[in-house]
């Protein structure tokens, strides 16, 4: 699995010319050590698991990770390291992308050991693009274009395509989502755009694909349209309205916790759509008559 918050902190504890300087030596071996015990709180847990499993205690796993979140957040989204790590490091943004791997790992090693889980380059689109029609008779030149998503759950695939007559073949790998979740801190009006245009081109090559929005703050007005977005669900962890950087350190500022109730509501969602049966055939829909 890749931990993908671990990751970038090794990447910067790494660096050949970044945080070099001692204060960003001292902030990194901090953050390293309280990173490191959240990772092994949360591996230290189980679950929560699938349908066929007992779900009893579901939400009181669920309430363990969140707690564990929260604390973790808190301590990261200091003023000093919010200062010397900014959104381009993506060292904030990336724990929620960790954090979605604590909470589906479970559920869905008990489905299949071999289901892809994490970041994922996903197959959009297939083009042929041989020089001359000689070159298209001894191979056959493809391009696969990949779109990338933070979190995925889905399947890894092998592809190898071979023109007859020619011993040539072409392969590649790209991964197929059966959920992809884009991680925000927070989500205007473009992000929106550009989640519901990624998540067009996902369900165009793959219909019965979830495509899900996750952040911790939300910064849209009432003057937007969700439903003219091809996005199945949109999260806000912290059910609170965006507020810039500056103001969110100062004394009067109330942050709100990540709630539980928004991840278990996500995680049911995710799960219950992992374990059903996928209908959408057009010979499935004619017994009902009504086809979509």
């Amino acid at each position: 699995m890749n931990y993908v918050h671990g990751s970038n902190l090794d990447q910067k504890e790494n660096h050949n010319t970044k945080y070099l300087d001692s204060t960003s030596k001292t902030y990194l071996a901090e953050i390293r050590k309280k990173y490191d015990q959240w990772k092994i709180d949360n591996l230290a847990l189980k679950g929560p698991l699938s349908l066929s499993s007992d779900q009893s205690g579901d939400a009181s796993m669920i309430s363990q990770r969140v707690k564990l979140l929260n604390e973790y957040k808190n301590f990261l989204d200091q003023q000093h390291y919010a200062e010397k790590f900014d959104s381009r490091s993506n060292l904030h943004s990336s724990v929620l992308e960790e954090f979605l791997l604590y909470l589906f790992k479970d559920v869905v090693k008990e489905i299949s050991a071999d289901a892809l889980i994490g970041k994922c380059h996903a197959f959009k689109d297939i083009f042929f693009r041989p020089s001359n029609f000689l070159t298209m008779l001894e191979k056959i030149e493809s391009n696969v274009e990949k779109k990338d998503h933070d979190f995925a759950i889905g399947v890894s695939v092998q592809s190898s395509l071979t023109s007859e007559g020619s011993q040539k073949t072409e392969s590649d790998q790209w991964d197929i989502p059966a959920v992809a979740i884009e991680c925000k801190t927070y989500l205007d009006k473009t992000m929106l755009q550009d989640a519901s245009t990624a998540a067009a081109q996902l369900k165009q090559k793959n219909p019965n694909a979830m495509y899900i929005v996750c952040a911790e703050w939300l910064k849209l007005t009432d003057n937007v349209n969700l439903k003219k977005y091809k996005i199945d669900q949109i999260y806000v962890l912290r059910k609170q309205k965006n507020t810039d950087r500056e103001y969110r350190y100062a004394e009067t500022y109330d942050k709100n916790p990540i709630y539980c109730d928004v991840v278990q509501h996500l995680f049911e969602t995710v799960r219950n759509h992992l374990t059903i049966e996928w209908e959408g055939g057009v010979s499935e829909s004619l017994d009902k008559g009504f086809l979509l």
